[in-house]
Formats: C-alpha cells, sequence, structure tokens
C-alpha cells in the first residue's frame, strides 16, 4: 500500500474515532472511573466490532464489488450510502438537554469489572449499531474497486483505518479526563455538524470519482 493510501486510511480511522455517540462516551467514562486498562479492554471490544461489521460489509457485497470494478460508475452506490450517512450525522436533532441526558444514561457505577466482560460490552455496544454497518458499507463498496479488490491490499488499507482508530482512542484514554471537561452539549453539537459535512464531502466525491477519469481526479488532489 502506497503512502497516499496509508494516508487515506490512517485519517479515516482517526475521525471515525471522534464520531459522537454512546462508544465515545463509554470510553472516556471507564478510562476515568476505571482506569486505562479497563478503557483499553473495552475499546479492544469496540474495535473487534468495527471488524466484525468491515467482514460482513465486505464478504455480503462481493458480487456488488465485481460489478463495481467492471462499471465504475456504480461507485455511486458507496457515495450515496456515506452522503445519507453524514446528512443524517448533521442534521441530528439531538438538542442540548438530550446530549446532557445522553451523558448521564451512560453513567458507569464505580465497581470492578473483568476485562472480559469490558471487552463483551464494548463489542455489542457497537455492533448493535446500524449506523456503523452503513459506514462501513459505503467505505468497502468505494475501497474495494479502488484497490482492484486485491484481497493484500484491501486487508492492509482497512488494517490501517483500524490502527489510525486504535491510536487515537488511545490518546482519548489517556486524556479521559480533559475531554470528558471540553465534551460540553455545544461541541457535541458542533463536532458531529463537522463529521456530518466531511461524509457528504466525500461521499460526493467517490460520487465524481465514478464518472472522472483517475488520472483527471489525480491532476484535481495535486
Amino acid at each position: 500500500m502506497d503512502i497516499y493510501n496509508f494516508k487515506n486510511a490512517f485519517l479515516i480511522g482517526f475521525f471515525m474515532a471522534f464520531m459522537i455517540g454512546p462508544v465515545f462516551f463509554m470510553l472516556i467514562q471507564t478510562s476515568i472511573l476505571k482506569g486505562a486498562r479497563a478503557a483499553i479492554a473495552f475499546d479492544i471490544g469496540v474495535l473487534l466490532g468495527d471488524i466484525s461489521f468491515i467482514l460482513i460489509a465486505y464478504y455480503g457485497s462481493r458480487s456488488l464489488l465485481e460489478k463495481i470494478k467492471d462499471d465504475p460508475r456504480l461507485f455511486f452506490i458507496g457515495g450515496l450510502v456515506l452522503i445519507i450517512y453524514g446528512l443524517i450525522t448533521y442534521f441530528d436533532k439531538q438538542n442540548k438537554k438530550e446530549a446532557i441526558e445522553t451523558t448521564k444514561t451512560i453513567e458507569i457505577p464505580v465497581v470492578k469489572s473483568s476485562y472480559i466482560k469490558l471487552l463483551i460490552k464494548g463489542y455489542f455496544l457497537n455492533f448493535i449499531n446500524i449506523g456503523v454497518l452503513a459506514f462501513w458499507l459505503g467505505t468497502v463498496l468505494v475501497i474495494g474497486p479502488t484497490l482492484n479488490m486485491n484481497p493484500t491490499s484491501i486487508f492492509w488499507y482497512f488494517a490501517t483505518i483500524i490502527l489510525g482508530y486504535a491510536v487515537t482512542d488511545l490518546g482519548k484514554i489517556l486524556l479521559a479526563k480533559q475531554l470528558k471537561s471540553k465534551m460540553t452539549p455545544l461541541v457535541i453539537y458542533r463536532v458531529k455538524r463537522v463529521m456530518g459535512i466531511i461524509l457528504i464531502i466525500c461521499g460526493v466525491f467517490l460520487i465524481l470519482k465514478g464518472f472522472i477519469p483517475n488520472d483527471k481526479i489525480d491532476e484535481l488532489i495535486l
């Protein structure tokens, strides 16, 4: 995998780590109340949930991926999924009061929990979020054909995304107390809108990628 794809994949993982939701707050609070090791165990479960979704998206859409390889215009499908997910994120009507209530509903009692239980909790909390599957489906449908359906390249691309996600989450765990104090309802609202815009832009770019020759896109990027 070249440095350009590595950078893109790592950035996807970085931005994913700041998607505001129950997992985000649970990770921070687990770190504060139970310690870094407990938070890492929880985060491993979250990452395993993402890996499960990647496998489901990849193998569940393999026939469609083969068609996309022969007909780049079907990039439209992956881009549309990302745009829809971005619009949902951007226009989320969660107000300040609801944001505060959300952080309260995921409070973790200060009791010892086994690392295995925390791992399982992280896995299922992430796995039940169908929006995460939609995101991975759109990403797989777009990335597969750009890597010529090469299993090795696809593996390393998504492994890099997970790496970027894990490294960023580790930073969140170590800075949990500072992050918790700064994540006010207003900040949460703004972050969600920014993430929505980023997803929409990525979706539009990927749709255009299906209609514009790769060499032209490279010229625009450069």
